[in-house]
């Protein structure tokens, strides 16, 4: 193993036998192990019998972390990155520590392995030839909606990340933005002991949310289909006619007759025309 490189390493995202021999063998062998969270990270390498030191590299001392590593790198001393779980960088710091030593020279070497995105993708049963990956939703509900609208016409599958106090929340938005027919995927507690997998329309999958409490619990990573052009198409047409009727009508009046002209949710127009700016003034 080269003692002047900057390894990415991939650790478990839930079951703690996930992690390869090459993983183990990179985080004995190098001079620091550069963690987003010691404390958990030292939980890995305690089941492992390993005591590398650790250090820690997170989002808020990232900028400050990132070039005094790079000296140790320069200086011929390994050095491991890691995330909390799964493979780093992903929604995860480590970018800015990359980005610099790759600038000055230093071999990024990844090694791969647990990946919240790529296991969804998995076992989704959604097409897994061409994806993207969103991240976390906005917390905020206009702006979580707006960046919904944005993904409503995309042709790929879509990834994305939600914790447990947001999952109904976002759930819900989904089906009124993407609408109640959109497959869709909700893995939650991955490689877990309470791993479940939710396969069916947001309508669907939404109702068993709402049912069921337990499936609300834990992490998730949601694998939404990819939209029908034609669908989305009269959406548009419905909103800008809902617009204008608003002039004269209520903002539920105005969705009703225009989604009876132009064939699509009455329920689904209203949310999106509910959170149009100005949408306030007249219920």
């Amino acid at each position: 193993m080269s003692s002047s490189s900057l390894y990415v390493v991939a650790t478990p995202i839930g079951n703690m036998n996930d992690i390869t021999l090459r993983a183990l063998e990179v985080l004995k062998e190098v001079y620091v192990i550069a963690a987003e969270d010691t404390r958990h990270t030292h939980q890995l390498l305690s089941r492992h019998g390993i005591d590398t030191p650790l250090l820690a590299l997170h989002e808020h001392n990232e900028e400050q972390m990132a070039p005094r590593l790079v000296e140790k790198l320069q200086g011929g001393q390994s050095v491991a990155l890691v995330s909390d779980a799964g493979t780093p960088l992903l929604s995860d710091p480590g970018y800015r520590l990359v980005r610099l030593a790759a600038a000055a020279g230093i071999k990024v070497s990844p090694i791969p392995g647990p990946s919240a995105v790529t296991a969804a993708l998995s076992v989704s049963g959604l097409a897994t030839d061409r994806f993207t990956f969103e991240g976390f939703l906005p917390a905020r509900r206009n702006a979580r909606i707006k960046l919904l609208e944005s993904l409503r016409n995309e042709q790929r599958s879509t990834v994305l990340f939600e914790s447990s106090h947001r999952i109904l929340a976002c759930i819900e938005d989904m089906e009124a933005v993407m609408g109640s027919d959109r497959q869709v995927a909700i893995c939650r507690e991955m490689t877990k002991q309470f791993e479940t997998v939710l396969r069916g329309t947001l309508a669907e999958l939404h109702q068993r949310l709402a049912d069921d409490s337990n499936q609300r619990k834990g992490e998730f990573v949601i694998v939404l289909a990819a939209g029908h052009s034609g669908q989305s198409e009269d959406m548009a047409r419905a909103l800008e006619l809902g617009s204008a009727l608003r002039e004269h009508l209520s903002v539920s009046q105005a969705a009703r007759v225009a989604a009876r002209i132009c064939g699509v949710s009455r329920r689904e127009l209203y949310v999106l025309m509910d959170n149009e700016p100005g949408s306030g003034s007249r219920t």
